[in-house]
């Protein structure tokens, strides 16, 4: 049994450090195409869009308080921009449909 653990801890400790070294290595100069650049500009935001949504989502104890928080988090952070007046909205949204619901 430990002898698995230790493989698989072995295993995602090559992958986790080929992923982070194996650009250096290749990519010596700057990269110049701009489709390229567009790319890896949006990676870091789409990634952190694809871990949070499902989150969003299930986070609570129905669907639509997940949903109406989403949609009250997106118009304030439109309207506002700060962060914390986000956070607070999004939870008294969620707190207000869960009364109602």
């Amino acid at each position: 049994m430990t002898k698995n653990v230790y493989c698989s801890l072995l295993i995602i400790t090559l992958t986790i450090y080929a992923i982070r070294v194996l650009p250096f290595v290749f990519l010596r100069k700057e990269i110049t195409n701009v489709r390229i650049r567009s790319f890896l500009y949006y990676v870091p935001y789409v990634t952190l869009a694809v871990m949070t949504f499902p989150a969003i989502i299930s986070a609570t104890d129905s669907m639509w308080s997940g949903l109406a928080a989403l949609v009250v988090g997106i118009i304030v952070s439109l309207l506002s921009g700060d962060l914390f007046k986000v956070a607070v909205s999004s939870c008294i949204a969620v707190f207000l449909t869960e009364l109602i619901l």
